[in-house]
Order: C-alpha cells, then sequence, then structure tokens
C-alpha cells in the first residue's frame, strides 16, 4: 500500500471514528446537548479535526442518515434482484431491515426516531438532498417488492402508497421497540426471534389474497 493510499485509508477511518461518537452522543445525550467539541473530546481530536470533515451538526446527521440508507438500499436491490420468489424477498426483506437495525442501533434511532425540528435549517445541509433522496429509493423498494406480489396474485391489497407506508409502520415499531427493549427489563419480553417472526407473520398474513 502506497503512501497517498494510507493517507486515504487513515482519513476514512477517523471520518468513521467521528460519525461513531457522534451517533452515540446525539442517541445517549440527545441532539441539543451535544456539540461538536463534546464529540472531539470523545474521540481525543480537536474541535479543529472535526470541520475538517464536517461543516457542523447538520452534516453529521445526514451523513448518518446515509450510512443508514445505503446498505438498506444495496441489500433490498439484491433481494429484488436475485430472489425469484416475491413473497420470499418480501419477507427477507423485513426480516433484514428488522436485524439490520438492531445490528446498528445507533444509526437507525437517529435516521428513523429522531425528530428533524431537532435541527436548524437541516435542508441546508451539503449532503441533504442526496440522504434524502436514497431514503425515498430505500422506500421504494418496499413498494415494488409489494407490487411483484401483487402482480403476482399472491398478496391483495388496494392503496400501494397507504399499504406501504402500513408494513413499514409495523416493521419500524418492531424493530424500535426492540431496540429499546433492554430499558425495560420489567416487561415480560417474548424471546427475541420469536417476536421478530411472529411480526413478519402478522404483516404478510394480512396482505395474503384470499382463495
Amino acid at each position: 500500500m502506497g503512501i497517498s493510499e494510507r493517507r486515504a485509508r487513515d482519513r476514512e477511518m477517523l471520518r468513521g471514528k467521528i460519525l461513531d461518537a457522534a451517533g452515540q452522543l446525539f442517541v445517549r445525550e440527545g441532539v441539543a446537548s451535544v456539540s461538536l467539541r463534546k464529540i472531539a473530546d470523545k474521540i481525543e481530536y480537536s474541535p479543529a479535526t472535526i470541520y475538517l470533515y464536517f461543516r457542523d451538526k447538520n452534516e453529521l446527521f445526514t451523513s448518518l442518515c446515509q450510512e443508514t440508507f445505503v446498505p438498506l438500499k444495496a441489500e433490498l436491490e439484491r433481494l429484488e434482484q436475485e430472489v425469484s420468489d416475491p413473497l420470499q424477498a418480501l419477507r427477507d426483506g423485513l426480516r433484514f431491515y428488522i436485524e439490520f437495525g438492531l445490528e446498528h442501533p445507533h444509526h437507525y434511532v437517529l435516521t428513523f426516531c429522531t425528530p428533524k425540528r431537532e435541527f436548524k435549517d437541516l435542508e441546508n445541509a451539503p449532503n441533504f438532498q442526496e440522504t434524502n433522496q436514497t431514503g425515498l429509493e430505500t422506500f421504494d423498494c418496499l413498494r415494488r417488492s409489494l407490487v411483484r406480489c401483487r402482480d403476482r396474485g399472491l398478496l391483495e391489497f388496494g392503496d400501494l402508497e397507504a399499504t406501504s407506508q402500513s408494513v413499514w409502520m409495523s416493521i419500524h415499531g418492531t424493530t424500535s421497540l426492540l431496540i429499546s427493549a433492554h430499558g425495560n427489563p420489567h416487561f415480560p419480553w417474548v424471546e427475541k426471534e420469536t417476536l421478530i417472526r411472529t411480526s413478519i407473520d402478522l404483516v404478510m398474513r394480512g396482505l395474503r389474497k384470499e382463495c
């Protein structure tokens, strides 16, 4: 590995370190309570280092959202292309969504549970439009998956947009509650895998075409 490649790798590693620290602090302490200086202190760098990579908290936030949408979109598109059974592709996509959220809880909570009103002038972040577009394209994967099932006569529903959003709301509820489950140890939670499987089964059953 040459010097330029090593420097590029080191820059990317530091950028990732900054994002990880920001994500943890945003979720734990709330966006308003986190400054760039606090993020810098967590990774033991000067605030000036943060500014080499990100203009402000808005750019940090949208970058974290982009890091969530990109792998979600990539996997859902892979399932669309490689899984011939549309019902199985839909089921696999819903499961991947939940498992991705559980594996990346800070990214998930920031992207899907953080009110955007906590950020001032978020639309002016350098990468806002790109991130917003990636998010819409990610959601479009669910729409297409539902349409393929309906076109094959496997599922039956009316309004595509209402159905797509309702399915997402159901799976999002499962994901966000599983993420926060450890915060309520006194509730008698069913085993995680059972909850995931049952949640997906209920969604699929509600959409199945009656014979």
